[in-house]
């Protein structure tokens, strides 16, 4: 292995995704009211947006795709509005690191791959900024320089589950897909790397198995376990 992908949420950095949503609405809309959007409304075209960047099919940029299902319900006026956003994420977003937790094993796993040479990406689900990323990962104690890539809505042309994310990845990079192992807490979300040919390890930490799927198949384990598998594969 040359390349080692990282998730963020739930993988690098310990949260309950619902409970992070929902502080994470509650504090875009109060922001966004400021700006004359009313918060119900907004937040339905959030979820508008982000499902339709789920589906996306590589045609355009996630970024693309989101502004675009947004001035449907808002209009026009939201391009000229790009800004406020940009400046929630810029301003605000820092507040909700206290709805999530902190493991320091996850940095340090990170910072040692580093060490060794390893190229690492950071493959959170590209339904956010830049800025969004990069502060998230720097709650888990690590920084933007030690990832070689970080996917966001604005580089990124599909989303997880599709393995097109993936292969995208590695055409981004250029790395063969055989060559990349993708670490993630999240069945539906992260085991599909192996479908554009990557191998894959579960992190049962925090673990995320929505459809009750069989996960007998995967390397799995926590940290102690996932160390001893990268010291094997990479």
């Amino acid at each position: 292995m040359k390349t080692v992908l990282f998730d963020l949420d739930g993988t690098l950095l310990p949260m309950e995704q619902e409970h992070f949503t929902k502080a994470y609405f509650k504090a875009l809309s109060a922001h966004m009211a400021a700006n004359g959007y009313e918060p119900q409304k907004l937040i339905a075209a959030v979820w508008k947006g982000t499902k339709a960047m789920l589906v996306n099919d590589g045609a355009q940029t996630n970024e693309k795709v989101f502004w675009h299902s947004f001035a449907e319900d808002f209009g026009q006026r939201i391009y000229d509005d790009v800004a406020k956003f940009d400046e929630f994420y810029e301003t605000k977003f820092d507040a909700l690191k206290a709805e999530c937790g902190f493991n320091a094993r996850a940095a340090q796993t990170v910072k040692k791959l580093k060490a060794r040479g390893v190229r690492l990406v950071l493959a959170s689900n590209p339904v956010f900024p830049l800025t969004a990323h990069v502060k998230r990962m720097r709650w888990a104690g690590l920084d933007e320089n030690e990832f070689c890539h970080i996917t966001s809505y604005s580089v990124s042309s599909y989303c997880k589950p599709s393995a097109g994310y993936y292969a995208e990845i590695a055409r981004t990079i250029g790395e063969d897909a055989k060559n990349c192992v993708m670490i993630g807490n999240d069945v539906s979300d992260d085991m599909p790397a192996r479908d554009a040919g990557m191998d894959v390890f579960l992190l049962t930490d925090n673990l995320l198995n929505a459809r009750g799927a069989d996960i007998t198949c995967y390397r799995r384990g926590g940290f102690d376990e996932l160390d001893a598998f990268l010291d094997e594969t990479v």
